[in-house]
């Protein structure tokens, strides 16, 4: 259903090399640039995309209440290494990796702008909490 998510930010450089870092390690790669404006990742068409982005009208990025992107993670494993690298990289912890109810395994970040993510691996039946 989601195409792409887009993140504002108002230093793309230092963005871009936080996110070709952190996404590279969930099959993340460069798809799409106009430089000085945008980078768009993907995973080779499979799936949504991320992008990073300097606001269109040019004013200041900033981050939204409530607004969060999760990412698909392959494994347990796969959670704990995306935030332990976001870490590294300098994002801020935002809840350490664990299972927050069964079947769903997270951790949440925010990046060098303040953008909360979300990296997380759902073994749940997802139907299953559907309304009726």
């Amino acid at each position: 259903m989601i195409a792409y998510t887009t993140l504002g930010t108002n230093d793309l450089p230092r963005a871009a090399a936080f996110y070709d870092e952190l996404l590279a390690l969930i099959g993340g790669k460069r798809e799409m640039e106009q430089p000085g404006y945008f980078i768009a990742y993907g995973n080779g068409g499979a799936g949504a995309g991320l992008g990073i982005t300097v606001p269109f009208d040019k004013r200041t990025a900033t981050v939204g209440n409530g607004t969060m992107v999760a990412l698909e993670a392959k494994d347990r494993a796969q959670v704990d290494a995306v935030h332990a690298k976001a870490l590294a990289l300098g994002g801020a912890d935002e809840g350490a990796p664990g299972e927050r109810f069964p079947g769903f395994y997270a951790a949440y970040f925010r990046d060098l702008d303040g953008n909360k993510l979300n990296i997380c691996y759902m073994t749940f039946d997802q139907s299953a909490h559907a309304p009726a």
